[in-house]
């Protein structure tokens, strides 16, 4: 069964901590059994409550979707809304150099690093009482003890690579050593190391599957590691530049994702669109995802509101608010060569609009219609009228263009969606990790080893599932809306070098996750964000007024600043990231 009904669950079990507003430090989060003990049951409450934490979202301080942080922080995404001063913070991100420590819970970032430690604090809970009991108490408790790790291993992953150095908080930790955990007690190295103890530690104890949907098991914990392996050793200085690629740490991610890969539990979703489409939560592609839930007995089932905003503005199914639209770059990223495969050094040099993405227009890879909302396409697997995708559903076409994001959004008739007041909640489950990106993270470690010829493969599976991928796209009458062509790498229509292997291996990344956040990460991680970004912004400046004063610095912008409220509430002991 899906992980539901958590809050209702857990407060009739138990009770749980109280988490100041002000900061997570001011309360040590305390689970415990009303009869004064730990129980079995306390315990199993507590590991449920440690799943609802990862996904106790909010528009405003995200932490299951980046499309804030890794979106539209890339060149994948313009911040969109009602102009720049819709939800300002954002566009002061998406701007870089607007950024500043000091700014407000409003601004999302000091309210996402208190929403992170609370899940992790919801960690520490469940294994203080787990560590309380024997196996005799609680058959379960290793297994139990291994996915709290796991959910703490994710919150301080996501924090590392959002501000790059976090204060690592685990269960032993008394109120008074918390507040003097610093953010630099380990250096950038051995803080991976320390989160990656708690993905080993769930890959050694974890079963292989379990029964319940929605646990982890062994190779989401297998999978994760190799994520964590592979941004690691990516070897950054002081001022976040990599200065060596660990070719130890990329052989990890060979073998790890060998592991996951080897075991037959997960394959491709038949069709690319199934993962963004309700209906198809956990399927075969699903290796770790964050649980939503509807019609569950609560009064508005556990829904997904972070990405609410991100609807089209216009469309009557919907109103609101239009944010999150694809970038022009983007959106000529998926066009495609005579010989089906993409536009590596000329994509940007013309901008395409609806015009030209037709049957009869430019050739594009099929993931263009799964991703962005285009006029006079059907959006959203829809292909009533009704739901063919108009311009007048754009809110501020002015400032952002006409396109829209849509691998995010539901049918307005799909029983996974939920329309509170102005906003929209739905049930559909966010992935973390979906096993195409198990293929593509061992395809690049292969590449950094020299090994391409072993990488080709494994991003041509990607591209054959995309171009096989065209069903749900069309027309009522079978049609297409745009001109398809894609074709896999066969070493004649691109000589298969390590650079071209490189350079394949970034684009399809950026097809396959497009809208999906991990872009700007990808870039710091590659240590190629500067030249990137600005060659995009040099180029974007030229189409869009409200980017003409961004610009991206390299030694500051691969982070977000420390929130300056935490520097305070610790006098000082949490030092700011460079440049800040």
């Amino acid at each position: 069964m899906k992980l539901k009904n958590i809050k209702t669950y857990i407060i009739a079990l138990i009770t749980l901590f109280a988490v100041s507003c002000d900061n997570y430090l001011e309360t040590e989060p305390q689970g415990f059994i009303s009869a004064g003990s730990p129980t079995a049951e306390g315990a199993e409450g507590l590991v449920t409550a440690a799943y609802a934490g990862i996904g106790n979202n909010d528009m405003i301080g995200p932490i299951a979707s980046m499309w804030v942080y890794g979106s539209v922080r890339s060149d994948d995404a313009y911040k969109g809304g009602g102009g720049v001063s819709d939800v300002e913070p954002y566009n002061f991100y998406e701007q870089y150099n607007l950024t500043q420590p000091f700014q407000s819970w409003l601004a999302g970032l000091p309210y996402t690093w208190e929403n992170y430690y609370r899940a992790i604090s919801r960690a520490n809970s469940a294994l203080r009482t787990l560590n309380e009991l024997t196996d005799e108490d609680f058959d379960l408790r290793q297994t139990r003890i291994a996915e709290a790790r796991f959910l703490r291993g994710h919150s301080h992953f996501m924090l590392k690579v959002l501000f790059k150095y976090v204060p690592y908080i685990d269960e032993n930790l008394s109120n008074e050593e918390i507040l003097q955990t610093s953010n630099r007690e380990y250096s950038n190295d051995e803080l991976w190391n320390k989160i990656a103890e708690d993905f080993e530690f769930a890959m050694n104890n974890l079963p292989e599957s379990q029964s319940q949907v929605g646990r982890a098991n062994k190779y989401a914990a297998a999978a994760y590691l190799a994520k964590l392996r592979l941004y690691q050793a990516y070897e950054q200085d002081e001022n976040n530049q990599v200065v060596n690629i660990n070719q130890s740490r990329l052989q990890e991610v060979v073998d790890l994702c060998e592991m996951v890969i080897s075991s037959g539990q997960y394959s491709l979703q038949a069709d690319f669109g199934e993962n963004f489409t309700g209906g198809y939560d956990n399927g075969p592609e699903s290796v770790f995802a964050i649980q939503f839930s509807i019609s569950d007995g609560t009064t508005s089932g556990r829904l997904n509101f972070e990405t609410g905003l991100n609807y089209p503005h216009g469309a009557p199914q919907y109103g609101c608010c239009g944010f999150h639209q694809p970038s022009q770059n983007m959106v000529n990223a998926f066009a495609t060569d005579a010989s089906g495969l993409p536009k590596f050094e000329t994509f940007n040099d013309v901008e395409l609009s609806a015009a030209d993405i037709t049957p009869d227009g430019v050739t594009v890879d099929p993931r263009i219609d799964h991703t962005v909302g285009i006029d006079g396409h059907p959006y959203k697997y829809r292909n009533e009228d009704a739901y063919i995708f108009s311009n007048s559903w754009v809110r501020d076409p002015g400032v952002y263009g006409y396109f829209q994001s849509m691998k995010e959004q539901q049918a307005a008739d799909c029983s996974c969606y939920k329309k509170e007041g102005p906003f929209m909640g739905v049930s559909k489950n966010i992935d973390i990790i979906r096993y195409a990106d198990v293929l593509l993270m061992q395809a690049e470690a292969y590449i950094e080893l020299g090994q391409q010829d072993m990488a080709r493969p494994l991003i041509n599976q990607v591209r054959k599932r995309a171009s096989e991928s065209t069903d749900k796209t069309r027309f009522a009458d079978g049609t297409a809306p745009s001109n398809y062509m894609i074709s896999e790498y066969d070493g004649l229509n691109l000589a298969w070098t390590q650079d071209n292997a490189r350079k394949a291996l970034q684009w399809e990344r950026r097809l396959e996750f497009a809208l999906e956040s991990p872009r700007f990460f990808d870039l710091v991680r590659w240590g190629i964000a500067e030249p990137v970004l600005n060659a995009y912004l040099e180029k974007e400046k030229t189409r869009k007024d409200f980017l003409n004063e961004a610009h991206f610095t390299a030694g500051r912008d691969e982070y977000f600043p420390i929130p300056q409220r935490e520097i305070d509430f610790t006098k000082g002991l949490y030092e700011q990231n460079v440049g800040y």
